[in-house]
């Protein structure tokens, strides 16, 4: 392989060759790619055994297979089989091969002295057979259609939703998922403050917000200066997918996606994923191809602040169907795949069936956010609660940062700090706050705060308020369908504190009001404080 990308995608068809104790599986790296310290990163994530490249050329080998027919594999001695490493070729990358075609089609990849080097072109569409016969007709007459394993991957790993949801994160909010290829014409390239830029008008308690890149713009950055440069996002609770597999997983987690001209959109189409197009045109998009028909038809979006109009827009496609140009034989390709590439080998396959591997749950989690600019809606008893990341240009009513990890500025120009309880700790000297000696140390030393709560658990709070005193706060969350739905109860904090502040009637505890916090509405009680919470250790 010469990409991360193309290892891949060599490694969601391994599944064709297990329980098969005579076949051995070996990787090399095809030099000269620019990717090549990416790859190698990859290979040695995936635990494969590598020959070196000078090894590999002095061998004979029963079966070869590659996601990329670029490099030297001609040299490589055995029968080889081309598999794409994307849903279908839509893209074309300037300065290589031959003008307008992606290297899939193209006969200066695919052709020696003339002749198709290949033994077998895996495709994944009749759409995709037909346009190697128009460019490579003799690479064509060895090519079959088997479908896409990956695709295979991800429609077997469906059932596995809600938990890539649990581990994210994302509880009742909606997943919405930036993809972005590489190059010059990539969302990230081109809009590099999309994330900051989106993150900052979502609000945070309905939507939740991830980026997929592509694994050439992890080989050519690297993980420390992609993190360096989505910082405020990520503090802002961006979920980075990382390049292998948790991609397809945020896919399957996802409820929309917005894209530039990369194919991972493709995948999520046919999921039945509303898809938002973001490609401002190029010369890398092949006119025709499936992502082409597609970004025609979905609808665009210009301004960060027009998203939620386009998601209304995209909501009211059926989005699979333009997936259809790209995929066929779905949930066949492994068996298709395992019938040619024994085919080659000369041998019968074994008996135990080829199937994909459900996805991994999700590692890359969303930082928690330390603070929120706020915006309340009150109406009687009833609170609205909108939360921003700190730095947004959205109307709002307050700022409440969490004590100590926000920001020092923050935490001056709060008027809610809040702290979460931590687990007790087990080292042999200790000293700890109580929530009352908290909250009471937090309004002497902030003069501009006027509430501190400590989160004892997600239904329990100890709030102090300078003019209404100390009250105890029970939450109590949605029960609905069997499911059991909680708040954040920073957020609900954030309601009595806005409720509080604005009433000018007298009152008395108990009250109880209704939080609206993103998709839903909880209760919360205020009470006198009680002498369990008071005591609490933080």
């Amino acid at each position: 392989m010469r990409s991360a990308g193309a290892l891949h995608r060599l490694l969601d068809v391994v599944p064709v060759f297990e329980g098969d104790a005579r076949v051995v599986l070996r990787f090399t790296l095809v030099p000269g790619s620019e990717f090549d310290l990416g790859t190698l990163a990859a290979l040695e994530r995936s635990d494969a055994r590598v020959v070196p490249w000078d090894e590999a050329v002095r061998h004979e080998h029963d079966l070869i297979l590659t996601a990329s027919p670029k490099g030297a594999l001609r040299v490589l001695s055995g029968p080889r089989v081309v598999l794409p490493h994307g849903a279908g070729f839509n893209k074309t990358v300037g300065d290589e091969g031959s003008p307008h075609l992606p290297s899939g089609l193209d006969p200066h990849y695919l052709l020696t002295d003339g002749e198709p080097w290949a033994a077998l072109h895996a495709l994944a569409h009749d759409e995709q057979l037909t346009r190697l016969t128009a460019y490579c007709p003799s690479a064509a007459d060895r090519a079959t259609v088997v479908g896409d394993p990956t695709l295979d991957r991800l429609l077997n790993s469906i059932r596995h939703r809600e938990s890539y949801r649990s581990a994210l994160g994302t509880g009742e909010r909606r997943l919405i998922v930036l993809t972005s290829t590489w190059g010059p014409e990539s969302l990230l390239t081109r809009r590099p403050e999309l994330p900051r830029e989106l993150i900052s008008r979502l609000p945070h308690d309905a939507y939740q917000l991830a980026l997929v890149l592509h694994p050439n713009e992890y080989s050519r950055t690297g993980s420390f200066d992609l993190s360096r440069q989505l910082a405020p996002a990520l503090a802002a609770g961006l979920v980075l997918a990382g390049p292998h597999e948790e991609w397809a997983a945020l896919l399957v987690a996802g409820d929309a996606v917005v894209t530039d001209h990369g194919s991972t959109a493709l995948y999520a189409a046919a999921l039945g994923r509303p898809v938002i197009g973001a490609y401002d045109g190029g010369s890398e998009l092949i006119p025709g191809s499936p992502m082409a028909q597609m970004l025609a038809k979905v609808p665009h979006l210009t301004e960060a602040a027009d998203l939620t109009q386009a998601l209304r827009a995209a909501e009211a496609q059926d989005s699979t169907g333009f997936a259809d140009a790209a995929f066929a034989l779905r949930g066949q390709a492994l068996p298709r795949l395992r019938r040619e590439c024994y085919r080659l080998l000369g041998i019968h396959p074994p008996t135990v069936p080829a199937t994909p591997h459900p996805l991994p749950r999700p590692v890359s989690t969303a930082q928690s956010p330390s603070a929120f600019a706020v915006r309340a809606d009150i109406s009687g008893l009833r609170i609205g609660i909108t939360r921003f990341p700190a730095f947004t240009s959205e109307t709002v009513n307050h700022l409440a940062a969490e004590q100590p990890e926000a920001e020092q500025r923050q935490i001056q120009s709060a008027s809610v700090l809040w702290r979460r309880a931590r687990p007790a700790s087990t080292a042999p000297h200790t000293s700890s706050w109580t929530a009352a000696g908290w909250t009471a140390r937090m309004l002497e030393e902030s003069p501009g705060c006027w509430t501190a709560a400590a989160l004892l658990t997600p239904e329990r709070c100890l709030l102090r308020h300078r003019s209404a005193g100390v009250l105890s706060v029970r939450i109590e969350p949605c029960r609905t369908g069997g499911r059991i739905l909680r708040a954040d109860p920073a957020a609900v904090v954030s309601a009595a504190h806005a409720w509080l502040g604005s009433t000018t009637s007298p009152w008395r505890a108990p009250v109880s009001l209704l939080c609206d916090i993103g998709p839903l509405t909880v209760r919360a009680e205020l009470t006198p404080a009680a002498e369990e919470d008071l005591g609490y250790e933080l």
